[in-house]
């Protein structure tokens, strides 16, 4: 009993490894969108996503079929929604000059592809307010 659980706690661990392998250098890039610092020197993104991959790496074993990147990028965006308080002041980034919220929203729907009712539930907004920052990130300055 106890090897058979050892076998799959190891199976486990290397499902992991495997998805921070594969995903780590893009959930690391959105973090980096999210917190509006600058590529190379972005400790708050570092952070960010070492606390969505432990929460991840956490939940492994009750993932049952969900995809463990998906799952990921939402503890990514759940623990920046929580933080967001200390993300207001820009750092310069590509995203720096928008509020912390819509770069939530943006970076979801831009660089990971997230529907917008997927966004709305995952942020707790209405849809209405998730497509009004949306089509006022796309309209042209």
């Amino acid at each position: 009993m106890r090897e058979r659980r050892a076998r799959r706690e190891r199976l486990r661990a290397r499902e992991f490894d495997a998805l921070v392998a594969g995903a780590g250098g893009r959930l690391l890039h959105a973090a980096t969108l999210l917190t509006a610092e600058p590529p190379g020197a972005a400790p708050e993104a570092e952070r960010l996503l070492v606390l969505a991959l432990a929460r991840t790496r956490a939940d492994w074993a009750r993932l049952r079929g969900e995809d463990p990147y998906h799952h990921a990028r939402r503890e990514l965006a759940a623990r920046y929604a929580l933080s967001l308080r200390r993300h207001r002041r820009s750092r310069g980034g590509l995203l720096g000059v928008l509020p912390p919220r819509e770069r939530l929203v943006l970076v979801l729907r831009l660089f990971e592809g997230v529907g917008e009712e997927q966004t709305a539930a995952a942020l707790g907004l209405p849809v209405e307010r998730v497509a009004c920052c949306w089509s006022a990130a796309r309209r042209p300055c």
